[in-house]
């Protein structure tokens, strides 16, 4: 190690990397999964099960692979957060449309998540409110029950029970991040003031 690169950090990432690709390719997913959901039959249903389930894998592994191989870049922390949003709402949305899920749910969880993203960019001038580990348990849990909405068959109490605990997640760390970002602001004015 040469004196002029001790103490350096290392180059920032481009954006073409595997972490980037995949999380682009998860939004590529998403008007497949929509078309498929509105195609009538079992085999269909299926594939939009399978087109959900492999979009819900890439978003654990783009966000490994960006912390592992330190491919983090500004481009992925906007892109990942919008391309979960897009997947899930426009699951929930569709079946909602094709009315398989009560919309005050899908209401109730796309109101939870916009809010809590503009949220966090409201106060990200006082500071970042991480993820919780309440986060992470919501999202699994909305996947499941959207996967479990999406399989066709006499599914209905698993799928009811499901979504009810990812609704009761969903709004409870919702209410936890609000409280966080109230904290978070009050220490950056007390701090400036």
């Amino acid at each position: 190690m040469t004196a002029d690169t001790a103490g350096s950090t290392p180059p920032q990432a481009g954006i073409w990397n595997i972490a980037n690709i995949l999380t682009m390719a998860r939004i590529a997913l998403v008007p497949l999964l929509v078309w498929l959901l509105f195609l009538e039959g079992t085999g269909w249903r299926l594939a939009a099960f399978a087109v959900f389930a492999v979009a819900s894998i890439t978003d654990k592994i783009d966000g490994d692979l960006a912390r592992r191989r330190n491919l983090v870049t500004d481009f992925g922390k906007i892109a990942d957060p919008i391309a979960d949003k897009a997947l899930t709402g426009a699951a929930l949305i569709s079946l909602s449309v094709l009315g398989e899920l009560w919309w005050w749910v899908t209401i109730a969880i796309l109101v939870r998540e916009i809010g809590i993203t503009v949220l966090r960019f409201v106060v990200i001038r006082y500071g970042v409110i991480p993820a919780s580990k309440g986060g992470k348990l919501k999202t699994v849990l909305q996947v499941i029950a959207i996967g479990l909405y999406i399989l066709p068959g006499p599914l209905d109490p698993l799928r009811w029970a499901a979504m009810g605990a990812a609704l009761v997640v969903t709004l409870v760390t919702g209410l936890d991040y609000v409280v966080q970002a109230w904290r978070l602001r009050h220490q950056g004015r007390a701090a400036a003031g």
